[in-house]
């Protein structure tokens, strides 16, 4: 079959690559909690040399919770145009065959879906301690 690439683009490539996306969110984030625990606010002469400090790579983690999701759709849709493809080859096309590939086409979004969750979780939490200690500068430094 021509198209067999696609399914391994879907579930290896959009798939990995939101994996990837994870993987990064999650130690951006353990690294910046770590960070943040041990950052002696004392040692900053000014507020925006704290801040520059406290939102390191933040970027990252805010680009892949709104990315994520298209990322995803970009899956369901290459799946979705595979099963439209498969039953245009089959003369009887069965159902079964139909659900389940759009089903599987539909776990692109999902993965994506969970991928950006946990991303705004991460970056929301991360801002707030990051503010929360910018305030904590400026109380003790005036």
């Amino acid at each position: 079959m021509q198209m067999d690439w696609l399914s391994s683009a879907i579930d290896y490539g959009i798939l990995g690559l939101l994996g990837c996306m994870s993987v990064v969110v999650v130690a951006i984030a353990l690294e910046r909690i770590f960070f943040f625990r041990s950052i002696e606010l004392a040692g900053f002469k000014n507020i925006k040399a704290l801040e520059l400090a406290l939102t390191k790579r933040l970027i990252v983690v805010a680009s892949v919770a709104s990315n994520a999701p298209y990322i995803g759709l970009l899956g369901t849709v290459l799946g979705i145009m595979l099963t439209f493809y498969n039953m245009n080859l089959e003369a009887n096309a069965d159902a079964g065959k139909i659900m389940v590939g759009l089903a599987l086409a539909l776990k692109a979004t999902a993965v994506g879906l969970i991928v950006a969750l946990v991303s705004v979780v991460a970056y929301n939490g991360l801002v707030r301690k990051a503010k929360v200690l910018m305030l904590q500068w400026e109380i003790a430094n005036g």
